[in-house]
């Protein structure tokens, strides 16, 4: 099966590209929205325009579609876009790395079925713990780029999610019941290094802002970092998540 996968440069999308093509599925391309807006409803905001970067580094095309940002409406310019693309790259199916959230799987089902696409989510309805969990065991290097719930103060901006960062989760599931995977727009992630890529991204610079109980993290510098070739292996590298760990600069 040829795939097209909705990229938004967070753990989620990237561990259903690791997952496809751990089941041997072929990933045609990468497809990721760009909202004009900051508030968009369906789409991940923060850094995707790094999106291409990423998807470069695993030596995987990249399409980025302007959308508007408003409700329903950047999900309808995304369809419109498809058809060309899909003649484009030949994908037969299109994929995202959707958890839990019905108003996701639901635009994303009618998007694939107006254009007779199949879409596929390798992580539906996974128990979320163990899901990041996997990301972690994987070698994943992922950091939080943006938070907007109750227990996320400004200290989790880029802030490694680990296993202890895990652990402060669930405990804060519990206090307060957040999403732990983040799909109720508690945070968002990017990932700068994973078993697919060929180099590593070393963030440099960033830029945060907090306003009220919600910040981000906006990366405005950065340098591709070259792998040995031990750690451009398929297997999974151990995180043992002792001691917290952030973005150095």
């Amino acid at each position: 099966m040829r795939v097209a996968v909705l990229f938004s440069g967070g753990k989620d999308s990237s561990l259903c590209i690791w997952r496809l093509k751990s089941m041997g599925h072929e990933v045609a391309c990468l497809v990721s929205a760009i909202p004009r807006r900051d508030d968009s409803y369906m789409f991940h905001i923060p850094n995707v325009s790094l999106t291409r970067v990423q998807a470069g580094c695993m030596c995987i095309p990249w399409e980025g579609i302007p959308v508007s940002g408003e409700k329903e409406v950047e999900v309808s310019e995304l369809a419109a876009a498809i058809p060309a693309l899909q003649a484009q790259h030949g994908f037969d199916a299109m994929a995202a790395g959707a958890i839990a959230s019905r108003y996701q799987r639901e635009r994303i089902e009618a998007l694939c079925a107006s254009s007779g696409l199949r879409a596929v989510f390798p992580m539906w309805q996974e128990d979320e713990e163990s899901l990041l969990r996997e990301i972690c065991a994987l070698g994943f290097e992922v950091y939080f780029t943006s938070v907007a719930a109750e227990g996320l103060g400004p200290e989790w901006l880029g802030r490694r999610l680990d296993l202890r960062a895990v652990r402060d989760l669930l405990r804060l599931r519990e206090r307060f019941r957040i999403n732990v995977s983040g799909e109720g727009g508690e945070y968002e992630t990017f990932v700068s290094d994973m078993p697919l890529f060929q180099r590593r991204i070393n963030v440099t610079t960033a830029e945060f802002s907090w306003v009220r109980s919600s910040g981000t993290m906006r990366i405005t510098g950065f340098a591709l970092e070259e792998k040995r070739p031990s750690s451009l292996s398929s297997g999974a590298r151990e995180s043992s998540g002792g001691d917290d760990k952030e973005i150095p600069f």
